[in-house]
Parts: structure tokens; C-alpha cells; sequence
């Protein structure tokens, strides 16, 4: 992983197209140790998931496709982005950013 990445308070994850965590920010390791950290790359991320959160994230892969969305645990809320990466354009994997976010943000309109 890039240097940078890895203490930037953005949880980053990476996975092949077959589902196996590749990498984990020092955040993300964070995020999910109690799933076991950093002892996740390697794995399968499928693992980690429900059936239906398995199902999405094949889908995301397949049709290579972006998914963002926001959630609330515990009072911290967060931004999810989803996206497929690649590599030499080919296809490899998903990548997903997660970040904590104000419970009430700006929005601005550019023109």
C-alpha cells in the first residue's frame, strides 16, 4: 500500500475481484478488529458479510458498478463509497472508503 494511505483517517479496504482482502489501512484495520484486523487480508471478505451484503458486493464486482450510501453505528456517522479499481484496465477488484462525517453537513450547489 502507498504510504500515505496508511495512517489517513479514511478506513480504506481492497479486494480482488474474488473477494479476498488484499489490503487494509491502518483505519480500517481499526474498524475491524474485532473481526480480526489486519489478520483479515488474505481472507475472504465474504466472510465478513451476511448473504444479502454477499450478494451486493458480487453484483458491485460483476457489473462493475459504484455504491455509496451513508450509515449510523453507535453515533458516528459515516460515508460508504464502493468502487470497482483497476489495473491496467483490467478489472481488479473493489475498493470501499469509509469515513466518519458530521451527523449534518453543508451541501453546496457549484455552478
Amino acid at each position: 500500500m502507498k504510504e500515505w494511505f496508511k495512517e489517513i483517517k479514511v478506513a480504506i479496504t481492497v479486494i480482488d475481484k474474488d473477494g479476498k482482502i488484499l489490503e487494509m489501512n491502518d483505519k480500517s484495520q481499526e474498524v475491524f478488529q474485532k473481526y480480526g484486523g489486519g489478520q483479515l487480508i488474505g481472507h475472504s471478505v465474504y466472510d465478513c458479510h451476511s448473504p444479502d451484503s454477499r450478494q451486493k458486493l458480487g453484483g458491485l464486482i460483476t457489473n462493475r458498478e459504484t455504491n455509496s450510501y451513508t450509515i449510523e453505528k453507535n453515533g458516528v456517522k459515516k460515508l460508504i463509497y464502493q468502487t470497482p479499481w483497476y489495473r491496467d484496465g483490467e478489472l481488479g477488484g473493489l475498493v470501499e472508503l469509509s469515513m466518519e462525517i458530521p451527523s449534518e453537513m453543508p451541501h453546496f450547489i457549484r455552478k
